[in-house]
């Protein structure tokens, strides 16, 4: 290959240089190249500089006695020939050029940035370059994240989580409430075949490289029929409050039925009242008669399907005074049909009385 000879350029040193440079930029490091006085050139390769994204990049190269022309380059670009900016790039500047040093800098860099840069130096006896490859480090960021899903119970479920960074970020999958281990994945999909009620609930994307971590989340909502719990008989007094209890377990949430018989009950029927929280439904009787005994009905419905269950309202029957002195001291009259209550204290008395008439 040929080189290009600065004494021959009638134009002026910036024609020279780009010439020059770009030629040296195509020649691998480590080849001679002659000068003006067919000398040797000194091409020395640094080693690479790792930076991350945003951060301040400086590049120095030593310049030594004589330097008559210097120059820096980013692959077929120049960016600095001596104190002359030839890049448009505002986060380029120049740091310090004197006999020692050429140091430019590069604010906010980019992966764009990355690649090799060349320092030229021109001294009164060769040329000499120093290259070195600086290598932009990104953080990871998830820039495709499956949205929110509302699936039903069976269904087959796939999220997904897509990431951009450099070193290239390793993606986890992981439910995070209610927790599971044993619900995971290290790749960017997740495969969840005929989900269940219990895989409902948040899970969680990260993606990691060795610069930082990126984290989302995903809300995972499983629509399923509803399951009712086994009803409770209730026992009241007759005259008192009395409370039916009706639980269902479903997503969406139930909406809630009474039935007496084949007859439905609404809010305040009969001095009845209904109120429904949530998945569980009572209704109250605030002061039960004769009528209100009896079995009950509860059906719990949504749009996936419905269960229902049965309650038994029984009486309970308050003891009296003549109740209460039934016992095992009670004597049956056979004739009358009445019975004559004899308790410890009475049967001492008896015998007192039998004792003094005696004496």
């Amino acid at each position: 290959m040929k080189m290009v000879v600065c004494g021959g350029c009638a134009a002026s040193w910036r024609r020279c240089v780009v010439m020059s440079l770009r030629l040296l930029f195509l020649l691998p490091a480590g080849l001679p190249v002659r000068s003006q006085g067919e000398s040797q050139s000194d091409n020395k390769q640094m080693e690479n500089i790792t930076i991350r994204q945003g951060e301040t990049l400086f590049l120095s190269c030593s310049q030594g006695d004589f330097v008559t022309h210097t120059a820096w380059l980013n692959r077929s670009s120049i960016l600095y020939a001596g104190e002359d900016k030839w890049s448009v790039d505002p986060r380029v500047s120049l740091v310090t050029l004197n006999q020692d040093e050429f140091t430019i800098k590069i604010e906010d860099v980019d992966l764009t940035d990355e690649g090799l840069y060349i320092c030229a130096v021109q001294t009164s006896s060769r040329p000499r370059t120093t290259s070195v490859h600086v290598i932009v480090q990104v953080p990871p960021k998830i820039v495709n994240l499956s949205k929110d899903l509302v699936v039903n119970e069976g269904s087959n479920v796939t999220l997904m989580c897509l990431a951009n960074g450099k070193p290239e970020p390793a993606i986890v999958w992981r439910i995070i409430s209610p927790s599971d281990e044993s619900l995971s994945s290290d790749n960017e999909v997740l495969e969840i075949p005929f989900i269940s009620r219990y895989r409902a609930g948040v899970y969680e994307c990260t993606a990691a490289n060795d610069i930082a971590v990126d984290t989302q989340t995903v809300e995972l909502t499983v629509n399923f029929p509803p399951s009712i719990a086994d009803g409770r008989d209730v026992g009241v007094t007759l005259g008192q409050r009395g409370v039916l209890l009706c639980e269902a377990d479903a997503v969406p949430e139930a909406d809630f039925e009474w039935y007496r018989d084949d007859r439905r009950i609404f809010n305040g029927f009969d001095g009845i009242e209904i109120e429904n929280d949530g998945a569980v439904s009572k209704l109250t009787f605030f002061n039960v008669s004769e009528a209100d005994y009896g079995n009950y009905s509860c059906v719990a419905v949504n749009k996936l399907g419905s269960a229902n269950t049965s309650i038994v309202l029984y009486e309970i029957i308050e003891p009296t005074s003549s109740t209460l002195l039934q016992g095992p001291g009670a004597v049956q009259d056979g004739n009358s049909g009445t019975s004559t209550v004899f308790t410890p204290t009475c049967l001492l008395l008896i015998v007192l009385l039998h004792l003094l008439l005696k004496f």
